[in-house]
């Protein structure tokens, strides 16, 4: 009897079935078994894995942002730890006081300010000592007209010299009204000329009458020759400093200042030998700036027939100041810097 191999896999041995038919005869009974092997058991089947779902990603800490980042965004919840006020007037003047004191165009032109106003005053005094004049503080104009040569330069460069730089973008940038930016400019610059010159003046005054010999001055006399003399000379850097903002050139607005200042009584030398051009060369020397601060000494050019006397020197020169000051103020919010 043949027997068929039982498959690899461990199944259960074959079911023996009979055959019929002519040879199935054998020898041992006289029949021939046949064995069928039995249909393979189907494999029992393991759960198929589903594939792997994707897995949500680990939730992440939240990077800090940049405060300069999150300011820009305009993030409303956002809270700097700087505190923030309100800017006013008094952080410009704060910030020009700095910049006018911290430069060395400003100690140098001050410093050879005082000295030649107190310099050649006390070299005027001591030239007339023991002389008789009237008045006797009146003779201190000659410093204080050369002192006016180093004022008008410093007012220019108080803002031509940031334009020159382009440093007054930065101004700008920092302070973006325009109307405060000058504003301070001028206060500073004229507190800051007034308060030297005034010291000066007074020193060289003091030494007048002391070392000349004369009247007496009166009380309106002593304010004109040391505050007047003060308010004149600053005044006239602050129409310097105008000059300057419309120019915004250094060379140019001191040019144009020192013209103002000279041109007058240069004209005026030569407008006198022509009869009929007289009656301009009178005008020119009457209201020009060495006659105007020689009025408030008291020792006009001309005398005082048909002119300025007394402080009306320095209100006109205060008017046009102010008409400067105002024209530079209306170009400064129209022009781009």
């Amino acid at each position: 009897m043949l027997q068929a191999q039982p498959p690899a896999g461990g199944h259960p041995e074959p079911r023996p079935l009979a055959a019929h038919g002519p040879g199935a005869q054998g020898k041992e009974g006289g029949t021939m078994m046949l064995t069928v092997p039995a249909p393979p058991q189907a494999q029992p089947q393991l759960p198929q894995q589903s594939p792997q779902a994707p897995q949500a990603p680990a939730p992440q800490p939240p990077q800090q942002q940049p405060v300069g980042a999150n300011w820009q965004a305009g993030n409303v919840g956002y809270v700097s730890p700087i505190p923030v006020r309100p800017t006013h007037l008094g952080h410009a003047l704060a910030a020009e006081w700095t910049k006018i004191r911290s430069v060395r165009s400003t100690i140098w032109t001050l410093g050879v300010m005082v000295v030649l106003i107190v310099g050649i005053g006390l070299l005027t005094a001591t030239a007339m000592s023991g002389h008789t004049v009237s008045p006797r503080i009146g003779f201190g104009f000659f410093s204080v007209m050369l002192g006016t040569l180093c004022i008008i330069p410093l007012g220019v460069l108080v803002i031509s010299s940031e334009y020159g730089t382009g440093l007054i973008r930065t101004t700008m940038t920092v302070c973006p009204s325009r109307a405060r930016v000058l504003a301070a400019k001028s206060i500073v610059f004229f507190l800051l000329a007034f308060v030297i010159t005034t010291l000066a003046t007074t020193v060289v005054s003091l030494a007048m009458a002391g070392m000349v010999g004369g009247r007496e001055p009166t009380i309106s006399e002593w304010l004109r020759c040391t505050v007047g003399a003060g308010l004149y000379v600053s005044m006239l850097g602050l129409l310097a400093m105008a000059v300057g903002s419309l120019l915004r050139h250094s060379a140019g607005a001191i040019s144009a200042m020192f013209g103002v200042v000279l041109l007058p009584m240069l004209l005026a030398v030569f407008m006198l030998g022509a009869s009929s051009l007289q009656w301009l060369a009178k005008g020119l020397i009457t209201y020009s700036v060495p006659n105007s601060l020689a009025t408030l000494y008291g020792i006009p050019f001309l005398g005082t027939d048909g002119g300025p006397e007394g402080w009306t020197p320095l209100w006109i020169l205060t008017g046009v100041a102010a008409v400067a000051l105002a024209a530079a103020f209306a170009v400064q919010e129209r022009r781009d810097v």
